[in-house]
């Protein structure tokens, strides 16, 4: 099977496609009081939910036509555990071969209550008897109390240290998903406003070595970073966000020269730490994201998001090319013709990594099979470029391709000490 897979994605790529990927919002219900999105528990809006049955036809049409991943989003989906892992069931059940889905955490709070780690070695060793492959636990800062606060879940901290172990002891490895914001090192340690872009640099630039190494201690194995999402519904801009996870509080709210700053503190840090902990981000799409916000967009690929990625909305069940073109409507999941999309990427509005990483990652080598020649001219201009695509598939192979069921080869992440 994973040969036929195998050959089955090497035609896509000569045909101009990658393997598909499906988000699905599961709901738009949630606790947590997060100023970074939308969706928290404090916004007075009419939350949705799916039906499992609807969200089977769904991973039925995803099956057929060839879709490789799938996650489970809210709001937070653990709301609703047994829904979710009946789904996760069927999804593996249904041969997707990537399934992911996470929480905000609160599921670890009331660590020291007796019943704590009984429960956590029930949904663990119930995500271990299915085919998910990854599983995220969101961290908002290296600061316990900080990410608690902003959470409005006390003592998730550490239930997280207490679950990781269980976890580990199943064959699930979480990773720490990190929201990039102002308060990644802490409350105060980033200013509302960047008055020195050296300084800012550097600022966080320490922010994310202390969350890294927070999380490292706290017993991940593995992390990625959320690059900070804020649309702002006016004049300015036709980004009309269905997903809810944005929010215009300055905490995630940066202009285009801090996002500069913010990318080139994130690529400058992350090769310190690959070999102490599976880090997802690709330095090439940092490299890109730079580039574009200095003006030259010629250096990033755009999304292939409403071609070959899809994000479904809880709020009225209908696709669209992601979570942010709100105005691109697609229907229902289930009555889309994938293969039959001939629109090439374009877009390049938004930094929601889900979708911008793999178009980045795997566009490259798109382009290097079906353009050759602009493929080589663009590699003799672009010689970091180049390098850094090399460099982060290198790290990829060498963390299993952050196969969240396998523990890290620590060997393997050893070659990439600097």
């Amino acid at each position: 099977m994973a040969s036929i897979a195998s050959i089955d994605n090497a035609f896509s790529l000569i045909r101009g496609r990658i393997p598909g990927q499906v988000i699905i919002q599961y709901t738009d219900s949630c606790n947590g009081k997060c100023p970074q999105c939308g969706m928290r528990v404090t916004e007075q809006f009419k939350r949705s939910k799916f039906s499992e049955e609807e969200v089977k036809k769904i991973i039925d049409a995803a099956s057929k036509q060839g879709v490789q991943a799938l996650s489970f989003t809210g709001g937070e989906p653990f709301l609703y555990d047994e829904e979710i892992l009946n789904l996760i069931r069927y999804a593996g059940d249904c041969n997707i071969e990537y399934i992911r889905t996470g929480t905000n955490g609160f599921i670890f709070r009331d660590s020291d209550s007796l019943g704590f780690e009984d429960k956590i070695k029930r949904l663990a060793e119930s995500l271990s008897r299915t085919k998910l492959r990854n599983f995220w636990i969101s961290i908002d800062s290296a600061e316990p109390e900080t990410h608690e606060r902003m959470r409005g879940l006390t003592g998730v901290i550490k239930g997280i240290e207490k679950a990781l172990p269980i976890f580990h002891e199943f064959g699930i490895y979480p990773a720490a998903n990190l929201g990039i914001n102002r308060n990644t090192g802490g409350i105060g340690k980033i200013p509302s406003k960047m008055s020195d872009k050296n300084e800012f640099y550097t600022d966080f630039r320490n922010a994310f070595k202390e969350f890294y190494g927070f999380v490292i201690n706290l017993g991940f194995t593995m992390v990625n970073a959320c690059y900070p999402m804020s649309v702002d519904n006016d004049s300015k801009t036709d980004l009309q966000a269905t997903y809810g996870a944005t929010s215009t509080d300055n905490i995630i709210a940066f202009s285009k020269e801090e996002k500069i700053q913010v990318f080139k503190a994130l690529l400058d840090t992350i090769p310190e730490f690959r070999s102490k902990i599976r880090l997802f981000t690709p330095l090439v799409s940092l490299y890109s994201l730079i580039k574009q916000y200095e003006g030259h967009g010629e250096h990033c690929l755009p999304c292939r998001g409403g071609i070959d990625f899809f994000f479904v909305s809880a709020k009225d069940g209908n696709t669209y090319p992601c979570g942010y073109r709100g105005t691109d409507n697609m229907g229902k999941f289930y009555n889309l013709d994938v293969k039959s999309i001939k629109e090439k990427p374009f877009c390049k509005k938004c930094d929601w990594e889900c979708f911008r990483d793999p178009s980045e990652l795997i566009g490259y080598l798109i382009n290097s099979i079906n353009n050759p020649l602009k493929f080589i001219i663009k590699n003799e201009k672009d010689k970091k470029y180049r390098e850094l695509w090399k460099k982060d598939i290198n790290y990829y192979r060498a963390c299993d391709f952050f196969d969240g069921r396998k523990a890290p080869q620590q060997e393997k992440l050893k070659k990439f000490e600097v």
